[in-house]
């Protein structure tokens, strides 16, 4: 009997399906060559490639997205840093021409109804780009409730402002408020340290100090006469009610009222530049937006400020628009306010691009070519206070131009060698 030979079992492996793994490879080989025949891949191989084929074209378009980025941003970064020039100008052009304006409108005439104007002025300047916007010239958002709300601290404080300066004036001489005006930049300069990261150098201070003292150069004849009035008890004319005014007892009585009121006016001006910068950036606004926003809650505020604190009798409007001339008056108001618009955007534009404290400084130095023509076109005397005093505001200004410069460099070259760190 033959032996048999032992069978060895035979042991069956599996059939690894043909699938592909998470990264796309095939996990069976003799199903990839099948793949590869033309004419044998199933549905399912056609939709993956499909998705992959998807997924590449994705990839493609983001690496050009990210390309056009850095490409913009090098252009940016590229920029001369002289593109402030710009606003500064168009602000500085705006507020000489607004300047000229006004006094076309209030000169001889006593004009006492100064909110009054100001919301004819902001009415005319909403219709005005109102109708420029329908025109389609040019575009900006339509109202919203929201921003309406996060811009309305801006505008009451711009009342705060023209209210508090009246009174200032009212106890104190223009060359005096002009002083403690210009001592606001200060506070300006130090509300964006605070704020928004800035940083005040030992030239910008300089610059800062050669203002006011230009201010006080100015000044200097008229506190003495200032005082010599105060001291004599004449009474001042109130800016606003055109009613003469009795004086406080005592000169320090009468000093410490204007000194109050020009404090609370510093305040609010600060402020006011500081909110508009912060809610320029919260609301994303650009410049067209703040400017309609800017006039537009003004309206009823400035109203309200008339109706409560002007003089709305039947002399007062005699008095502020005289039947004789009237149609021509009320004509000239409504072209100041075609004229605000341009003071309106320039502010905002000089705001967003060039920061509060600049602003504020254009403001200052602005001063100083009306007093130059003053001199050169109307006549005002060229004694030795106001020659120096423009002298010594144009030093100011060349100071405050070289501290910025310098400042941009450094500011450049810290990004250089951090550039992923942000001015």
């Amino acid at each position: 009997m033959a032996m048999s030979t032992p069978r060895t079992p035979t042991i069956s492996r599996p059939h690894t399906p043909s699938v592909l793994s998470p990264r796309g490879s095939y996990t069976n080989l003799s199903a990839a060559l099948e793949a590869s025949t033309p004419g044998s891949s199933t549905p399912a191989l056609r939709d993956e490639k499909e998705r992959m084929r998807a997924e590449a074209e994705v990839r493609e378009a983001l690496l050009r997205a990210a390309d056009g980025a850095e490409k913009a941003k090098k252009e940016e970064s590229a920029m001369p840093a002289g593109s402030p020039v710009w606003p500064i100008l168009s602000y500085c052009m705006a507020s000489i021409m607004m300047t000229v304006v006004n006094k076309f409108v209030v000169s001889g005439h006593q004009f006492t109804m100064t909110f009054l104007l100001l919301t004819i002025q902001s009415a005319v300047c909403v219709a005005c780009v109102w109708t420029v916007k329908r025109i389609g010239l040019i575009s900006f958002r339509d109202f919203d409730m929201n921003d309406a709300k996060t811009w309305f601290p801006v505008s009451s404080l711009l009342v705060a402002v023209i209210y508090t300066g009246s009174k200032s004036l009212q106890f104190l001489s223009i060359p005096v408020y002009t002083i403690f005006k210009n001592l606001t930049i200060i506070l300006i300069a130090y509300g964006e340290v605070l704020w928004f990261g800035g940083s005040v150098t030992g030239l910008t201070l300089v610059s800062f100090f050669l203002m006011v003292g230009s201010s006080v150069i100015a000044a200097w004849s008229d506190i003495s006469s200032t005082l010599a009035r105060l001291s004599a008890g004449v009474a001042v004319i109130d800016p606003i009610s055109g009613a003469d005014v009795p004086l406080p007892t005592g000169v320090i009585g009468k000093l410490n009222a204007g000194y109050m009121w020009m404090f609370i006016n510093c305040i609010a001006s600060a402020a006011y530049v500081l909110f508009m910068r912060k809610r320029i950036k919260v609301t994303g606004f650009k410049d067209w937006d703040s400017m309609f926003y800017n006039n537009l809650l003004s309206i009823p505020v400035l109203l309200i400020a008339s109706l409560i604190v002007e003089d709305w009798g039947s002399a007062s409007f005699a008095r502020n628009f005289p039947e004789v001339g009237r149609t021509f008056l009320l004509s000239a108001i409504a072209f100041s306010g075609a004229v605000a618009v341009f003071i309106s955007y320039s502010t905002a534009w000089c705001v967003r691009t060039c920061g509060s404290t600049t602003y504020s400084m254009v403001g200052a130095l602005n001063k100083l070519p009306v007093a130059a023509s003053g001199i050169l076109f109307f006549g005002d005397p060229a004694n030795m206070g106001n020659v120096s005093a423009i002298a010594v505001g144009g030093v100011a200004g060349v100071v405050y131009a070289v501290a910025k410069t310098n400042q941009a460099k450094i500011e450049k070259a810290r990004q250089g060698r951090n550039p992923d760190s942000k001015a």
